[in-house]
């Protein structure tokens, strides 16, 4: 598999053209764009969420046929407490009209430094004017997940972006916490207001499950944390 250094040195393939937070080519038929942020298909919204403050990438590839392929980098390990992690994806999008389409693909996580732990998801979803409604099913010994998410596009009351998700985890093995009991599945959910402001994307994130307490230690799911929690995002490109 391809490391997230070369999509780094592959950037000097490719013109200056910047838009928000991606530096984009057309060649023919084909549709290259390597930025720090992930790609506009529906495997953006599922894939694995990254390490604030972690070095994070990728490169997207389409086709006018609608094929795609991509590998995104939540994390590219470059700093201090985090570990090299790679999102690896294939789909395909058709459209029935300027309102309506589909789009169905697959998306590989992995950890190239830690054997073992290499899943799989199938995802589809269906974009209807403007707005992105999918869900995928990730398959792994550990966890079994089942993602619904929803991307709004730009609201134009909050003049903001809206991207929910929403996550069923059954656990393979039963997690035993410190009073005994036992934690077999649990919920979490996330809400992200998105918009840019002098150069810069801004996200205000909401995220939550229904585990508390010592239940959290079972927590392995799309959020950073367990609890309620509300983060401040402020990123800023490169290019």
């Amino acid at each position: 598999m391809t490391r997230p250094l070369l999509l780094l040195l592959a950037a000097t393939a490719f013109s200056q053209i910047a838009q928000a937070q991606q530096i984009q080519r057309q060649l023919g038929d084909f549709d290259f764009r390597l930025g720090t942020t992930s790609s506009r298909s529906m495997a953006q919204g599922l894939i694995s969420p990254g390490p604030l403050g972690a070095f994070h990438g990728g490169l997207d590839v389409s086709h006018a046929s609608g094929w795609y392929f991509g590998q995104y980098a939540p994390s590219m390990g470059l700093s201090e407490n985090t570990t090299l992690r790679l999102d690896s994806y294939l789909g395909t999008r058709q459209r029935f009209n300027d309102s309506l389409g589909y789009e169905v693909g697959l998306i590989h996580y992995s950890l190239p430094n830690v054997s073992g732990n290499d899943s799989y998801a199938l995802y589809g979803g269906l974009s209807i004017f403007g707005s992105r409604l999918g869900g995928a099913l990730r398959n792994n010994p550990d966890n079994r997940t089942g993602t619904l998410f929803a991307d709004l596009g730009r609201v134009p009351l909050l003049d903001a972006g809206i991207t929910l998700k929403l996550a069923h985890h059954q656990l393979g093995t039963p997690f035993t916490i410190g009073d005994g009991s036992q934690v077999q599945s649990f919920s979490d959910w996330s809400l992200q207001l998105s918009r840019p402001w002098l150069g810069m994307d801004l996200d205000l994130i909401y995220s939550n499950s229904d585990l508390s307490g010592g239940g959290c230690e079972a927590y392995s799911g799309i959020n950073t944390y367990c609890d309620s929690t509300i983060t401040f995002k402020a990123q800023r490109s490169f290019f």
